[in-house]
């Protein structure tokens, strides 16, 4: 019924991520509140206009209700609305955001948006990133790798596209090199801001084998446009570290 009801009533999208669940259902959840709070709000505008029609109320009263019961119910909705806020919805928010895979159980990607692309960086076979230096950022290293430290040697670096290994974590460390851009994943469920000069992390875990498409959610100049050209690539473990290997600096393969 749930997902009857999310795809069919509320159009979402495909979900390709174990991270999304929790998000549609929280659209479901939403939506079915406010049919209830709808519902129940129209039966009571019906109750206003049957109770103080000008029928039943000959002569007009300029003294209004003098009963502290209103009073008394709307301190007990700003107690409830305290509660769920500052009780459940805080903490638990706070605890969502600080959730992310340890690096040695994940896919780790450095991505760099740009006027108008997605770059995307792999630490290569070596498991390991090369060093970086703003300093070093150039239109030929967008993510200021310094040329002399080895670990940087077989890092891999591609353009609109961020390809990953199905049912394991993806962690992406996110920055811009010019403005704000805000990289959306709407298959799996997640959008990021990318800011110059902050590295924020972000993360899903693709659980469906396919292409999905990249997006960004701010406007970012006459370009922007082009920013929907990427696309996140989901691919088995096996075609994944195939892929890896045939990106390796020295790799013959053009696949």
């Amino acid at each position: 019924m749930k997902d009857w009801f999310a795809h069919n009533v509320l159009g979402l999208p495909e979900l390709a991520s174990a991270n999304g669940r929790a998000v549609d259902d929280l659209m479901v959840y939403v939506h079915w509140l406010m049919l209830v709070l709808f519902v129940g709000w129209i039966i009571y505008f019906g109750y206003v206009l049957f109770r103080f029609n000008a029928a039943r109320n000959k002569k007009a009263s300029y003294e209004g209700s003098k009963s502290k019961v209103p009073s008394y119910v709307e301190l007990a909705i700003v107690a409830v609305e305290a509660v769920l806020l500052l009780g459940i919805a805080v903490p638990l928010w706070a605890k969502n955001v600080n959730q992310f895979p340890k690096p040695e159980d994940a896919t780790v990607v450095q991505i760099m948006a740009q006027q108008f692309a997605w770059n995307v960086r792999y630490p290569g076979l070596d498991g390991k990133f090369g060093q970086q230096d703003m300093k070093l950022i150039a239109s030929d290293n967008v993510f200021g790798v310094d040329p002399a430290d080895p670990a940087g040697k077989d890092d891999i670096q591609v353009l609109n596209e961020i390809h990953v290994a199905v049912n394991k974590p993806v962690l992406i460390y996110l920055s811009s090199k010019d403005v704000i851009h805000s990289l959306k994943l709407v298959a799996m469920r997640i959008t990021q801001d990318a800011i110059p000069g902050l590295r924020i992390p972000c993360t899903f875990t693709p659980t469906k084998i396919g292409r999905y498409q990249i997006e960004c959610a701010q406007l970012c100049g006459g370009g922007h446009s082009a920013m929907a050209g990427g696309f996140v690539v989901v691919q088995s473990q096996a075609d994944f570290a195939s892929w890896l290997k045939s990106k390796s600096p020295g790799a013959t393969s053009f696949e």
